[in-house]
């Protein structure tokens, strides 16, 4: 059976200004948000009827401005940043900072068995330690010397292991990127 949605068939170029004005941005921020080039905006908001995902994108963000700030990423308060991710959505990005200790963590989704810290909304050093270590294979691992030779690694330490691995386990599809 079809099922019938109420959509905007088309949004106009002052539709466009409009949104992208109350958003506070540039056209090339609001293209940057969007996933386009900044010659797609500019060429929306010289036409007078731009249909597709745009005018369906332009109707949530006009219903609720809120989704912008909810996708904004924190400048990096670390000189270490972490990217919890499933597949290609971003889960948690972690700030962590390893001298002082120090742990930040923000988080993309409301599904709490996608967060890196589940509910918990402010790690302690100790928690994220213990989140690194469970995306490596365990320290009492058998034959643990030949695996960090392969990795070529001198000793096991569970960041080195996920800047080699990305954190991949079998059947599972999260995985971290590390951004220093």
């Amino acid at each position: 059976m079809a099922t019938n949605y109420v959509k905007t068939e088309y949004v106009t170029k002052d539709e466009i200004k409009a949104l992208r004005s109350q958003l506070g941005m540039t056209q090339k921020e609001f293209a940057a948000y969007l996933g386009c080039s900044k010659p797609t905006v500019e060429r929306w908001e010289k036409s007078d009827m731009i249909t597709g995902p745009i005018a369906l994108l332009t109707d949530l963000l006009n219903r609720d401005p809120d989704l912008v700030l909810d996708r904004k990423l924190p400048d990096k308060t670390a000189p270490l940043r972490l990217w919890y991710m499933f597949n290609q959505h971003v889960c948690t990005v972690i700030d962590a900072d390893i001298i002082k200790q120090q742990v930040k963590i923000y988080n993309y989704t409301d599904n709490l068995l996608m967060r890196a810290f589940g509910s918990v909304e402010k790690p302690t050093y100790k928690e994220y330690e213990e989140f690194l270590e469970s995306r490596c294979f365990p320290r009492q691992r058998d034959k643990m010397k030949l695996i960090l030779r392969d990795l070529n690694l001198p000793f096991y330490d569970p960041l080195m292991i996920i800047e080699k691995t990305e954190g991949r386990m079998a059947e599972d599809d999260f995985w971290i990127r590390v951004e220093r």
